[in-house]
């Protein structure tokens, strides 16, 4: 199943379609660290990030046919173009720049990464851009999509390292 987001705030997944937050930044094809935009292109889902006290109480897990993993609080994301660790999970305390993977604000108890960015990270060229949980009203983020949390665990139901996401950006903006 691939997931489909354009400009209006919606992603598509199959039959069903669910609100979601974007970038501040809007749409850009040539991202940057920093610069708030989700980036336009096609990426694969690669694997499930999770907080287990923050699931739903009948599920342990997410359900997914992706690879999943219970985050601790010594998980982070570096976010430092100059650190050979770049757009890459790493163990804290980190030195240089980075995101903390464990979150009071709920945004990262389930978080999906995809495949921007990574292969090999080119510096500055934006990390730690995923598909998590969106912020009440749907507020924009800082380069991610966002979904409410029962529609993130819905669409992850379906979900497989087959699965892409398509960030599409408005028509005749580029």
């Amino acid at each position: 199943m691939d997931l489909i987001v354009t400009s209006d705030g919606v992603m598509h997944a199959g039959e069903c379609t669910y609100t979601c937050a974007i970038g501040r930044g809007g749409f850009l094809r040539d991202k940057r660290e920093g610069d708030g935009a989700t980036p336009v292109g096609t990426f694969y889902l690669k694997k499930v990030y999770y907080r287990p006290d923050r699931l739903p109480e009948n599920l342990s897990v997410p359900e997914t046919n992706l690879p999943v993993q219970a985050l601790s609080s010594q998980d982070g994301w570096c976010d430092d173009p100059t650190d050979s660790a770049y757009n890459q999970m790493v163990t804290l305390p980190f030195a240089p720049s980075h995101e903390k993977m464990w979150r009071d604000d709920g945004l990262y108890d389930v978080v999906i990464e995809i495949s921007h960015n990574d292969d090999p990270p080119i510096p500055g060229a934006g990390s730690a851009v995923f598909i998590h949980v969106a912020k009440p009203g749907y507020a924009p983020t800082e380069g991610c999509v966002a979904l409410a949390k029962p529609d993130l665990l819905e669409i992850l139901k379906s979900a497989s390292t087959d699965s892409q996401i398509v960030i599409q950006p408005p028509a005749g903006s580029f």
